[in-house]
């Protein structure tokens, strides 16, 4: 008798046995406060690199899900990274995004071989991507590449990661719900190596969506799993954008928790300060905030605007629960109150500069009157 009638016998499956399939681990940095992508692709192809291309969604109808500005992609050539069972190979890659944020991708093709052996090498290849200094090295070759194009580079790095496991084939066909029944999807989402309770499951694996029988992504914090026969990439590069929203909406966020004890000093020294030169003050730095409210208010326009999902409801869904999850939202709220503060208190300075000038305008008139009236009793 075959291991698998022995196995029916006993009322067990098969072991579930992957046959493509490949982790990706994304580390995304803000790299300047734009990025001018048409110049991207020129320095890079003077720079005799392989070609740059547009990215964009090849499963999903144009009219359907549109970029903002549609990210440049580019080829970096191999690095090693150094799991525990051995040293492999990984693709790199970097998306950039014209709001100043660059997308990292390491790619490594899983072998043949049993869903266990798969879980393992998505948690090595996690270990070792954030250890490793590939990241460093790539960044700082494309600073040095792309510097015309960076628009006021950012000094300190902010990043983000997020690990991708795709899953594109099975030795037998299996259903999103046969694989459920049969694998623990939340281990290869949490990264234990211990079952976890039933809540914690539960909470792993809430996120999670289909579209045909046989496909499947569930989204976590920090990793996602995405079942996907037909070998379609548009939910990777949507949990991409998600990503670097989070990313560029972290960045202001903490610019203007940083900003506002700033504005609060700078705004008591201006009325520390004598009267004829209180409007001055005031005018300046009014004018500053001014230019701070509309460069954020253009660039997280940019990126609320970076993916619009409109006629792909599956897609949509996943792009909002995602966002959702990554706590987007709620960050893009805190940016605009912090930068509804920073508007009324621009309001309240430029009215106290025109006041402050109008004061000086009357005492102006006023001693210009006095000095007629002294230089008429003057003569007479």
């Amino acid at each position: 008798m075959s291991q698998s009638a022995v196995l029916e016998v006993r009322g067990a499956a098969p072991p579930v046995l992957v046959t493509t399939a490949h982790v990706v681990a994304l580390r995304l940095a803000e790299l300047a406060y734009a990025i001018d992508l048409k110049q991207v692709e020129a320095l890079w192809a003077d720079d005799a690199r392989p070609a740059s291309a547009r990215a964009r969604l090849v499963s999903t109808p144009a009219k359907a899900v549109a970029f903002g500005e549609a990210p440049v992609v580019l080829l970096l050539g191999q690095v090693t990274l150094d799991l525990e069972s051995g040293p492999v190979r990984a693709a790199a890659s970097a998306r950039l995004y014209d709001f100043g944020v660059v997308a990292l991708a390491l790619r490594v093709t899983a072998p043949p071989g049993p869903w266990d052996g798969f879980v393992d090498l998505v948690n090595q290849v996690d270990r070792a991507a954030e250890r490793s200094d590939a990241w460093d090295k790539l960044f700082d070759e494309l600073r040095r590449v792309l510097a015309p194009a960076l628009q006021r580079p950012i000094r300190t790095r902010l990043d983000e990661d997020f690990l991708l496991a795709v899953v594109n084939g099975f030795a037998s066909p299996l259903s999103a719900a046969e694989l459920q029944e049969r694998v623990d999807l939340a281990a290869i989402l949490s990264g234990e190596t211990q079952r976890l309770s039933e809540q914690a499951r539960q909470d792993l694996l809430r996120q999670r969506f289909s579209y045909f029988p046989n496909d499947l992504v569930v989204i976590a914090w920090d990793r996602a799993v995405i079942i996907e026969p037909r070998g379609e990439t548009d939910v990777a590069e949507v949990l991409e954008v998600a990503n670097a929203q989070l990313l560029e909406m972290r960045y202001y966020d903490e610019l203007l928790d940083a900003e506002l004890p700033r504005m609060n000093d700078l705004v008591a020294s201006a009325r520390g300060a004598a009267n004829w030169l209180r409007g001055r003050r005031y005018a300046s730095l009014a004018r500053r905030l001014y230019t701070l409210v509309a460069e954020v208010t253009e660039l997280t326009e940019k990126v609320d605007n970076a993916l619009q999902v409109t006629e792909d409801v599956y897609l949509a869904r996943v792009y909002a629960a995602a966002l959702d999850l990554f706590r987007v939202p709620r960050l893009s709220a805190a940016v605009d109150r912090k930068l509804a503060i920073i508007r009324e208190t621009y309001t309240a300075l430029h009215d106290e500069a025109s006041g402050s000038r109008a004061e000086i305008m009357e005492a102006a008139i006023l001693l210009l009157i006095a000095v007629e009236i002294v230089l008429a009793l003057v003569r007479h």
